[in-house]
């Protein structure tokens, strides 16, 4: 008897911890592809609500992707001293004919001069009338895994070298987007002049924070684009419609 109470708790165990395992797995497939937000629930209490694209984005019908609950978008047009996003000037012009609010960012490389990767983002991107202020995407990325890869004081010089060069072009601070690992290491101590837009889509983003822009989501789907990349990021703004008014870049060429 004793045997066979061992054995029918050791099935009770085994299919109980397949079961558990199985929800794992199925709760794991419904995140990585983008059907439950973890923070869907923390972001909705933010009404602004918008995306950022580039190339991976394929072609963008903007009619369709603007008519779907957000307010602005942000552009990838630059990255380093030279390199232009092949979909930047036909994203520009499109997504400016619609109702949102239209910026553009620019992928901050740790080999290039600040100065001229500023020269870069404006000659590409110029001025426009109701354009909100240029952003630098500053995060590790291929070789540069983390902090012990750069020298972080000199990336920190070249970084201010093109914050400078951008409020000098464009009247307004640039926001800087960040990770939460770029932000502990580079950016949080220096940057504190900079609207900051903060990257966390695993958990809540802290309480301590201040941030202008969260992209809360890395695996969005909506309609309007196809491309390499199934997804699009979701991201909320600190404020109503009427606050992001005053993010706009202040100075046209």
């Amino acid at each position: 008897m004793k045997t066979l109470i061992k054995t029918k708790w050791k099935l009770i165990l085994v299919c109980t911890v397949c079961s558990l395992g199985l929800i794992g797995v199925i709760i794991c497939t419904l995140l990585y592809n983008g059907i439950i937000q973890i923070n869907g629930i923390s972001a909705g209490k933010y009404p602004v609500r918008g995306v950022d694209v580039s190339a991976y984005q394929g072609d963008i019908d903007w009619d369709i992707l603007s008519s779907q609950n957000i307010q602005f978008a942000f552009i990838k047009a630059t990255e380093g001293s030279d390199f232009v996003d092949e979909h930047f000037k036909e994203n520009w012009e499109k997504a400016r004919t619609t109702e949102l609010k239209v910026g553009a960012y620019h992928f901050f490389s740790f080999e290039s001069p600040g100065k001229t990767q500023a020269e870069n983002f404006i000659k590409v991107v110029g001025t426009s009338d109701r354009m909100l202020p240029p952003v630098i995407d500053v995060e590790y990325y291929g070789r540069f895994k983390s902090q012990y890869d750069i020298e972080t004081s000199e990336v920190a010089k070249e970084l201010r070298a093109m914050v400078d060069g951008l409020e000098a072009a464009y009247g307004v601070k640039p926001i800087i987007y960040v990770s939460e690992e770029s932000y502990a290491t580079i950016v949080k101590d220096e940057f504190k002049d900079c609207p900051l837009w903060y990257r966390c889509v695993y958990s809540k983003i802290s309480d301590d924070i201040d941030w202008t822009f969260w992209q809360y989501s890395n695996r969005g789907r909506l309609k309007g684009y196809k491309g390499e990349e199934t997804y699009i990021d979701l991201n909320v703004f600190y404020g109503d419609d009427k606050e992001l008014e005053t993010y706009f870049a202040k100075k046209e060429k």
